[in-house]
């Protein structure tokens, strides 16, 4: 018998999620990731199979916290306008929508980011 752990559950729910969710050139998703030590998400065109930006917390030299994940959430949306995206899916990978992921999302939507 298998045993169920957080992860599996968490990889259940993405997984569901994904099946649901799709980005093209025009609208892409963010996929995020959180583990023990670092937070990182990307913008990804599911279309063609790139990532066409991506931001971490051992990228920006930020911490493992909720105002670290606001800081990526921060450059990501800055390299979005850069790249033009304004409207995104946002793809919360089966975790809760709130400590880093809420302030992640909110520091998107601060960026000017739609979704």
């Amino acid at each position: 018998m298998n045993k169920t752990t957080r992860n599996t559950k968490r990889r259940e729910r993405a997984r569901r999620v994904r099946s649901q969710v799709s980005g093209t050139a025009q609208r892409p998703r963010v996929n995020v990731f959180r583990s023990l030590t670092a937070f990182s998400a990307q913008v990804i065109d599911d279309v063609t199979g790139k990532t066409l930006a991506a931001s971490s917390t051992g990228a920006i030299k930020a911490d493992n916290t909720v105002s670290g994940a606001q800081a990526v959430g921060e450059a990501l949306a800055k390299q979005c306008k850069e790249l033009k995206i304004e409207t995104i899916v946002f793809d919360r990978a089966g975790y809760k929508y709130h400590g880093k992921v809420k302030s992640f999302a909110d520091a998107l939507r601060e960026g000017g980011i739609n979704f």
